[in-house]
């Protein structure tokens, strides 16, 4: 967990949640953080753009929501270096621009301007599924209450890539990590017809792989106490529930691809709409030789 933390603003109340986390984050992690404000394209395409004093005004307030945010950040976090930026283009170019050199990126889950409907909207999907950083949409209250990091666990490479950012929040927060695996039964599967013994057998079998996945990371962190769930279901509906006790849910991103919604994948959207806490998503690290079509 290395790199300056991105948080980007527009004055929304989901926004000013957004900053308080990062400079949480930040103090925890000895980071820097940077506040960004994004001057989207389309003021310039409204007639009345050329009103004499628009763009000055415009500008004032651009800086006064950057500004504000700083000083909430400054507030919060006083040992946190923070500097600001205002850009101009699009939320999400101007995102990933910045996501470059970032070592997270931190957005309200709702607000005004481009960030309108962030968890249901492009912007989430947009940078979430391309961000080459861990990427965080803060729902909820975005201060520590429960002391659990929950992270979603399926055995992928996108799945390794978030415990390994959730263990190190677990440990930033000494609080407990929960893995958890869910799995379900196929349709048409024979074990739908009542076969309970088979079917507690594939149970256990899942669970012993569950748990030997986990034995490394638990001999990589013995400071991070680790909860385990195997659930039978579906892995939104697991998660979303586990994240009403936790102060941080943290799910895998596919990694390379063209379209930012199959990149992130129907899981990490699905808890992006439903959870009752912040949520990260996590992509896996690029080695030499990727090449990110999108």
């Amino acid at each position: 967990m290395t790199g300056r933390i991105v948080v980007g603003v527009d004055g929304s109340p989901a926004a000013t949640a957004a900053v308080e986390w990062a400079a949480d984050d930040a103090a925890r992690r000895g980071a820097a953080l940077r506040v960004v404000h994004v001057r989207e394209e389309w003021a310039h395409e409204y007639p009345f753009h050329a009103v004499p004093g628009f763009d000055e005004s415009l500008t004032e307030y651009c800086e006064g929501v950057v500004g504000a945010a700083a000083e909430r950040a400054r507030g919060r976090a006083p040992g946190v270096e923070v500097t600001t930026a205002l850009a101009e283009g699009t939320v999400i170019g101007s995102l990933m621009a910045e996501a470059g050199d970032a070592g997270e990126i931190v957005l309200g889950s709702r607000g005004m301007g481009g960030f309108t409907g962030l968890v249901l909207g492009s912007v989430s999907i947009g940078v979430a599924g391309r961000a080459p950083c861990p990427v965080v949409v803060v729902r909820g209250p975005s201060q520590a209450v429960h002391g659990e990091v929950v992270v979603g666990l399926d055995g992928s490479s996108h799945s390794e890539a978030a415990l390994e950012y959730g263990f190190a929040q677990a440990r930033l927060r000494k609080a407990r990590l929960r893995a958890v695996h869910a799995w379900q039964i196929p349709a048409s599967s024979p074990f739908a017809l009542g076969y309970a013994d088979v079917l507690d057998e594939v149970f256990q079998r899942e669970s012993a792989g569950f748990r030997r996945r986990l034995e490394p990371w638990r001999d990589k962190h013995p400071d991070v106490e680790v909860a385990e769930s195997v659930v039978s279901g579906h892995p939104v509906a697991a998660l979303s529930d586990a994240s009403r006790q936790a102060d941080l849910v943290v799910v895998g991103s596919r990694g390379l691809g063209r379209v930012a919604a199959a990149v992130l994948g129907s899981v990490g959207h699905g808890v992006l709409h439903h959870a009752h806490c912040p949520v990260a998503v996590v992509r896996p690290r690029r080695t030499a030789g990727d090449e990110d079509p999108g």
